[in-house]
């Protein structure tokens, strides 16, 4: 039997679709103003909240990466209000008309962009995502149900209060935008099962939700990834540039999924380029679980397994392996990668060129950091998310990628013979 708060909150969002649909730019960019200046009147409320999650979360002996992602600061949350008026000012997808042709029979055709209509997302403990999701969706003219983890509860009931007041004051439904506060396992898979509501669902967390979401819904998902994010660095490679991308990838923020968690060295420099990353990587507390080869020349490292090279970490341990071509790294990044955000570090265009088009990825850099792998980095304001699937979306999920289209036909009295 499914939830009664799923029921009506369903019932809600549907009816506050079909308003949105018909919202103008105007409207909407209002409404995300709003909500960006009462986040920011309000933050000491969402901080104050947001200490009790992490107070919860160090008694529970959560992993220092996973509670820095559950963290909000004063600066979290001005970063947050950006988002949304970066949103802003983007331009409203929403009724563009893509193509417009004629047929043989006069008819006038055109393929307009439209919202999906209510989108349900699942999460963890990421109460930024409370944010982004509300911002994208009332944008793009989306109703969206919002399911965070228990790990940011109190942090996620604050932050959907403040936003269903500022939409309250705006001219959208106000129920453009909820949250489930149960956060039962029961109430999540009923959640997957709510097609008489929900049009699609994302997932967004670690591997065990994203599989559950995947495999036991009956509502259609747009798939979101885990990060087994690589880096490989070439035999040509500017080896101080290399540095300095490995340890940002690997160290700037240990548990997002578009950290790097597997290092692929070239043979041929494995032992210069170890001998220089390895012992900073150290010193700021990364664990090196590395092949036979690598232990040789660093000795501090451990000796990798193969499940170490299958491991989305999100913690302060890098997976290394050096390889004899280019060859090779791509086939342990077909065999190992998750198809999120993978790297090369090379002075080769060539090489450059065959690392792009060869690797299966949403998101494949020559000579950058995988960190960039983010909607607001993108230019997309924010993001629901990085699909790793290659229908409908792909990469980071802004605007554009929580719509669809229907086709417009106008006639003059034309019938079919």
């Amino acid at each position: 039997m499914i939830a009664k708060e799923l029921i009506e909150k369903g019932r809600l969002a549907k009816e506050a679709a079909y308003h949105l649909t018909l919202a103008s730019s105007e409207q909407k960019n209002g409404a995300l103003e709003k909500i960006a200046v009462k986040l920011l009147e309000r933050k000491d409320e969402i901080i104050k909240a947001n200490e009790l999650d992490i107070n919860d979360a160090k008694d529970k002996n959560m992993p220092v990466s996973l509670q820095d992602r559950l963290l909000l600061t004063s600066k979290r949350i001005e970063d947050m209000a950006e988002g949304l008026k970066q949103l802003i000012s983007l331009p409203d997808p929403i009724g563009e008309i893509e193509r417009m042709w004629k047929t043989t029979e006069g008819l006038e055709i055109g393929k307009m962009r439209v919202p999906l209509g209510v989108i349900g997302i699942i999460y963890e403990a990421r109460p930024n995502v409370t944010v982004d999701a509300a911002g994208l969706c009332l944008k793009s003219g989306n109703a969206v149900i919002l399911r965070g983890g228990s790990d940011a509860i109190n942090s996620n009931k604050k932050i959907a209060q403040i936003i269903e007041e500022a939409i309250s004051d705006s001219e959208l439904p106000a129920k453009s935008v909820q949250l489930i506060e149960d956060t039962s396992r029961e109430v999540a898979n009923q959640m997957l099962k709510l097609n008489e509501y929900l049009d699609v669902l994302i997932p967004r967390g670690g591997a065990g939700l994203i599989k559950n979401v995947v495999e036991n819904a009956t509502v259609p998902v747009i798939e979101t990834g885990t990060g087994n994010c690589h880096l490989y660095v070439e035999q040509d490679a500017n080896l101080e540039m290399a540095k300095n991308i490995v340890i940002n990838a690997k160290t700037q923020r240990t548990g997002v999924c578009n950290a790097a968690e597997s290092l692929l060295i070239h043979e041929s420099i494995a032992s210069s380029f170890l001998n220089l990353v390895g012992p900073e990587l150290i010193n700021l507390g990364v664990e090196i679980r590395g092949c036979e080869k690598c232990k040789q020349i660093l000795s501090n490292s451990i000796i990798a397994t193969e499940k170490d090279y299958a491991t989305e970490f999100l913690d302060l341990i890098i997976a290394v392996k050096i390889v004899k071509d280019i060859d090779e790294a791509l086939n342990h990044i077909r065999k190992f990668g998750t198809k999120h955000s993978e790297a090369i570090i090379t002075n080769s265009y060539s090489k450059a060129k065959k690392f792009q088009r060869s690797v299966d990825a949403a998101a494949v850099y020559v000579n950058a950091s995988t960190r960039f792998t983010d909607g607001f980095m993108f230019g997309f304001g924010a993001e629901i998310g990085i699909s790793t699937q290659k229908l409908h979306a792909r990469g980071p999920m802004g605007l554009k990628e929580l719509t669809s289209f229907k086709y417009i036909i106008n006639g003059e009295g034309q019938i079919r013979k």
